[in-house]
């Protein structure tokens, strides 16, 4: 019996220090912290993702570019983490990242759908058509207070968005160009509310604004409805793209890429790495 309950002993101290040995702690994104910023119209409370370069606190005088991300959630770590190597290896131009997450209490597909689109289509159970509201709530806040509180490159600010995300930035270039100096846009849904963002796209046109940016474009291969995608996303992009080879009045560098095997759920960590590596290439 003594032995047994010695062995018992001696089984629960070592399980008791194995489990010490392999006792975890969260990961977390180094140089990175969460704000939370309320949009004074809506109400709607937005956690902003930041990150700063390895080299800002080394540095009091020097000012930085700020890379924008929406979809948070999902883009933050994939940029923060694609980025790293090069910006450290002094191969792309070092940026704070800030990523804009879906609001608080919402659900991300009702809070990116209500966001990012550019138009209310009732067919939608969803609500659409707050990209107006999102971009003011951006530029007046999200922006504003990035500004105040960093080191940042006022004439260098870059957007990036895939999918719906991609969307809201082609409004964000029609509607207010010169709030992002570049804009990568991923996999842009093109075809919400039969493809009205080609309609904006024509009225922009016939105001013949001048339009300084640098606008890089992505698609997967396969997001085309003879693959596997249930829209023509890649004639979407690449006609967009030609609309924007033909803007009067311009000064714009545009690059459009398609990504070979890569389909709607996949192609945008490559879509980032090579459109930002195209902007901040040293």
């Amino acid at each position: 019996m003594k032995r047994a309950i010695y062995c018992l002993t001696l089984l629960l101290i070592f399980t008791s220090k194995l489990s010490m040995a392999f006792a975890t702690t969260p990961f977390q994104i180094p140089r990175s912290i969460v704000v939370e910023i309320k949009d004074p119209n809506s109400q709607r409370v937005y956690p902003l993702f930041i990150k700063l370069p390895k080299s800002y606190a080394k540095n009091d005088d020097k000012i930085y570019p700020v890379i924008y991300l929406t979809d948070a959630r999902y883009t933050f770590q994939i940029v923060s983490g694609a980025t790293r190597y090069p910006m450290n290896a002094q191969k792309m131009k070092e940026a704070i990242i800030v990523g804009i997450s879906s609001a608080k209490g919402s659900k991300r597909d009702a809070s990116r759908v209500r966001d990012y689109t550019p138009s209310i289509n009732k067919s939608w159970q969803q609500t659409t058509g707050g990209a107006q509201q999102h971009m003011v709530f951006i530029e007046d806040s999200v922006i504003n207070y990035i500004d105040k509180s960093y080191r940042t490159d006022r004439q260098d600010r870059t957007f990036v968005g895939n999918s719906l995300g991609g969307l809201f930035g082609t409004y964000i270039l029609l509607a207010k160009p010169t709030l992002f100096n570049h804009y990568i846009l991923g996999s842009p849904s093109y075809w919400f509310d039969n493809r009205v963002i080609f309609k904006l796209e024509e009225a922009h046109r016939k105001r013949q604004l001048t339009i300084n940016a640098n606008i890089f474009i992505a698609i997967g291969e396969r997001e085309s409805k003879a693959l596997v995608s249930s829209h023509e996303m890649v004639k979407d992009a690449q006609d967009f793209y030609k609309k924007i080879l033909n803007w009067p009045q311009t000064h714009v560098s545009a690059k459009i890429v398609i990504i070979p095997e890569a389909n709607h759920q996949t192609a945008f960590p490559t879509t980032a790495i090579q459109g930002l590596h195209w902007i901040y290439k040293i």
